[in-house]
């Protein structure tokens, strides 16, 4: 039966396997760079930037900082397997068994959940010392969170199997990651903007999945919540509809 098989038991296994064995790089590095940009941004702009009512700057930063990062190492994990074992020709193992589709993109997707929100909660736990942070609706937190990571799982998905080469790869995220979830108002409030970059952050899908996890926190937020959770989940749809149907026609998976 779909999802209950030995093959893709396995093949979840062997993808958080794969990024588990390397915590020192894969978890403990992200951590490190979120500790970072906290102790920069938080004690230079403390203070100087207005956000919520009654949020000072840094309880305000350390959502944005634990949603980013779920969002970067979910696209990661999925994106460096696939590229990594379509170079070194071990893909064959995976296509050449009776899994469907469906299950290949699963397993891919739930590994990168998996790295993504352990990475998150190493940040969310380091971080928390420096800001007192309270959870006005952690349901949210825990959507977001989830629908975050499964968005970016798929599209580390898509750009895994779209890309021949590292530096294809790279492109994708430096150029698209990369540039989306840092204008997505991890480090600021979009009414902070002018009235035409706030326009133009809503329409950054980004926004929304930090938005709506930052709600969680506080209650507040710059959209609507139950607005960024239609967004966000069509966007996921979409994204899954365009990764099954690579996988299924076998775009540069097979030659």
């Amino acid at each position: 039966m779909m999802f209950t098989s030995a093959g893709f038991r396995t093949l979840v296994y062997k993808e958080t396997l794969r990024f588990w064995k390397v915590a020192t790089q894969t978890i403990a590095a992200p951590i490190l760079t979120a500790m970072l940009y906290l102790l920069i941004f938080g004690h230079v702009l403390e203070g100087r930037v207005t956000v919520y009512q009654d949020v000072n700057y840094t309880s305000f930063l350390i959502p944005g900082l634990v949603m980013m990062s779920v969002l970067q190492n979910s696209f990661a994990n999925s994106s460096s397997s696939l590229i990594q074992s379509k170079i070194t020709g071990n893909l064959v193992f995976v296509l050449l068994t009776p899994l469907s589709h469906w299950e290949i993109f699963s397993a891919y997707v739930i590994a990168a959940m998996v790295r993504g929100i352990v990475v998150g909660l190493g940040v969310f736990l380091v971080t928390t010392w420096f800001a007192h942070l309270s959870f006005a609706a952690p349901l949210w937190i825990i959507v977001f969170a989830l629908l975050g990571a499964a968005i970016l799982g798929t599209m580390g998905l898509i750009a895994g199997v779209w890309a021949e080469k590292f530096d294809q790869l790279a492109a994708f995220q430096n150029f698209l990651i990369v540039p989306l979830t840092f204008l997505a108002g991890v480090f600021y409030s979009i009414h902070s903007l002018p009235p035409v970059w706030q326009a133009v952050s809503h329409l950054n899908p980004f926004f929304y999945m930090i938005d709506g996890f930052r709600y969680g926190f506080f209650g507040q937020s710059d959209v609507n919540p139950l607005v960024s959770l239609a967004i966000v989940a069509a966007f996921l749809a979409v994204l899954s509809f365009l990764a099954i149907r690579l996988l299924r026609s076998g775009y540069r998976l097979r030659h």
